[in-house]
Order: structure tokens, then C-alpha cells, then sequence
């Protein structure tokens, strides 16, 4: 997905991002039921992405389908796509697969407890779809019974949920996802999609510092407190050592840089004396 698509999906995703704190897996089942409707009918399709319709003429068409049938919250955020541009009809739907799966990610990461095994609910996501993948990948029937077109996709998320029986909740429903709609590809593509999204999301959690030389470990706790504090989170703190920084700190958050090094200092000062 590139350039006009690209940007309505990134405004997209900003203006959900406020709603995942409060997410549920509800609502990501909702957004997958209205991306069903949408892929099932190629004249929808074009009615909502058509440039040539108003504003306003695209959301209420989506309103108008689902308002009664799923909740204001799905409805309001699947208008929302309707309302901005997109260069291809497929790329509405790809938009929305991605919104519900950022919703059941945020889910997983919402989870405050650490569970028995010591790993976060992202962690866990990540684990199972992964461990998915993996007993696909190592069984020629399970790949031919997921990929049989006459089989029912309450049968192939049957089957999915035998292959990883004690996966998490958000797990099963993005898995499920994949092997009732994996729309063209192949099932544990899409798993493999899902999990790069949930890679990316619990980066958010992860500070990769960069320092001149090592830090002792009062430092190292004074920088985790500040980070910390800073982001109203806790971070995982990743921290090496690069001799080119001169001296500072660099600390990436996700895709957020926080630079104080003497060299980006120095590279300031050369350009504006170069200006």
C-alpha cells in the first residue's frame, strides 16, 4: 500500500490509537465481520472507494449497511475509511484487516499482569503466532485441510484451534481470521502479517539507548526511571555502547528518536555554519 492509500491508512490508524486503551476483542471481531461484507461484494467495493462520490455519500453508505447490526464504535470507524481516499479498491479492505488486528494487538497489550511464564501479553500474541506458523509449516495435512476450498471456515478455525489449543484468546481470533479469510494468500502469510504488527507494536515498550561508553549502573537506573517517567510506561531498556557518538546519549522509542549526542550536536553546528 503506497502513497494516497498509504496516508488515509496512517490517519487512520492516529485516529484509532486514542480507542485502544478501552479495545476489545468485540469490537475487532466487528471490524473483521464488516471487512467480510466488504470483501464479499466488489461493487461495494468501488461504491466506497469511488473518487468521483461525495464525502459524505461514502460514510453513510457504511452506516446505512451497518448501523443495528454492529456496534457505533465499528460503524464510526469503518465510515471513517470510507471517507478518505484510497488508490485501489482492494486497498479499503486491507486498511480494515489492518485496524482490526491493531485492535486485538492493543487488547494483548492491555493485559496489565504478566502471565505464569513471565512474558507480557504481546509477548504471548507473538508466541503463539509463531508456535501457529511453525506446526503449519511441519505438517503437509494440516496445510492441505487449511487450504481445501470445499472445507467450511467454521472447520478450518476448528482445526486452527487443535493445532495451538492453548493459545490466547486474541490469538485464536486473529488466527481464525486468517485460515476463515485469508483473502488470496496464504493463512499463515497472514498470521505472519498479524505477528509483524504485533513485532511493531511491542516495540513501542522497547528503549534501544545508545551510549559513548558504558554506563554504571546507577546510571542505568536513573536512565530507566527517567525513560520511564517520561513515556508513563515501563520500558525494556536495551542499551550499546557506539565509541562514534563521541559522547550523549541516543534513545530510540519505537520509531521516536531522542538525540543528545556530542556528534548530532556537532553535525547541527556544521550545517548552520554551512548555511
Amino acid at each position: 500500500m503506497a502513497g494516497v492509500s498509504s496516508e488515509s491508512l496512517t490517519k487512520a490508524l492516529t485516529e484509532l490509537e486514542a480507542k485502544l486503551p478501552f479495545a476489545s476483542l468485540q469490537l475487532a471481531k466487528e471490524l473483521f465481520g464488516i471487512l467480510g461484507t466488504v470483501d464479499s461484494s466488489a461493487g461495494l467495493r468501488r461504491a466506497l472507494t469511488d473518487p468521483s462520490r461525495s464525502g459524505e455519500e461514502k460514510p453513510a453508505l457504511i452506516r446505512q449497511l451497518f448501523r443495528g447490526k454492529v456496534s457505533a464504535e465499528a460503524v464510526e470507524i469503518a465510515a471513517g475509511l470510507a471517507s478518505s481516499r484510497w488508490a485501489s479498491a482492494r486497498d479499503i479492505g486491507d486498511a480494515l484487516e489492518t485496524l482490526a488486528a491493531t485492535v486485538v494487538i492493543a487488547v494483548a497489550e492491555n493485559k496489565s499482569a504478566v502471565s505464569a511464564s513471565g512474558i507480557t501479553g504481546l509477548e504471548e500474541l507473538e508466541n503463539d503466532l509463531f508456535s501457529f506458523n511453525q506446526a503449519v509449516a511441519s505438517s503437509h495435512e494440516v496445510q492441505r485441510a487449511l487450504s481445501e476450498p470445499q472445507a467450511s471456515a467454521a472447520a478450518k478455525i476448528a482445526l486452527a484451534q487443535r493445532v495451538v489449543p492453548g493459545a490466547s484468546e486474541e490469538a485464536k481470533v486473529l488466527i481464525g481470521q486468517a485460515v476463515s479469510q485469508p483473502r488470496g494468500i496464504k493463512a499463515t502469510r497472514l498470521v505472519g502479517r498479524f505477528a509483524e504488527l504485533a513485532a511493531k507494536r511491542q516495540q513501542r515498550w522497547i528503549a534501544t539507548v545508545s551510549v559513548s561508553r558504558p554506563l554504571s549502573e546507577t546510571q542505568t537506573s536513573r536512565l530507566h526511571a527517567g525513560l520511564n517517567s517520561l513515556y508513563g510506561r515501563e520500558l525494556q531498556i536495551n542499551t550499546k555502547v557506539d565509541p562514534s557518538l563521541i559522547g550523549g546519549i541516543r534513545v530510540q522509542v519505537g520509531d521516536e528518536v531522542l538525540d543528545a549526542s556530542v556528534l548530532t550536536r556537532l553535525g547541527e553546528l556544521h550545517r548552520q555554519l554551512a548555511g
